[in-house]
């Protein structure tokens, strides 16, 4: 049996675990210059802006762009996060 999704490098990443990672690595005012919507660079909240990625296909297209060209430093920084935390 073959798996359902097997080129889909974003299989089983939801879309609130994908902001969390570039939100935590590029910042919120970062991430408003790279993808330069309002709900990024006014008042910016995670809730806020799954309700409008979640709504807006074209954005949340661009937010998947930027996770999958980011996902080697994402994966690299969360290995040096991991390997500074206490035992």
């Amino acid at each position: 049996m073959k798996p359902a999704h097997p080129n889909n490098p974003l299989h089983g990443i939801t879309l609130a675990i994908m902001l969390e990672q570039l939100v935590a690595y590029y910042g919120w005012k970062d991430l408003g210059t790279r993808i330069p919507i309002r709900c990024f660079n006014h008042d910016p909240s995670i809730k806020s802006s799954l309700r409008f990625l979640r709504q807006t296909d074209w954005a949340r297209a661009k937010v998947e762009a930027l996770y999958l060209s980011s996902q080697g430093q994402l994966e690299s920084q969360a290995r040096s996060t991991n390997s500074q935390a206490p035992e």
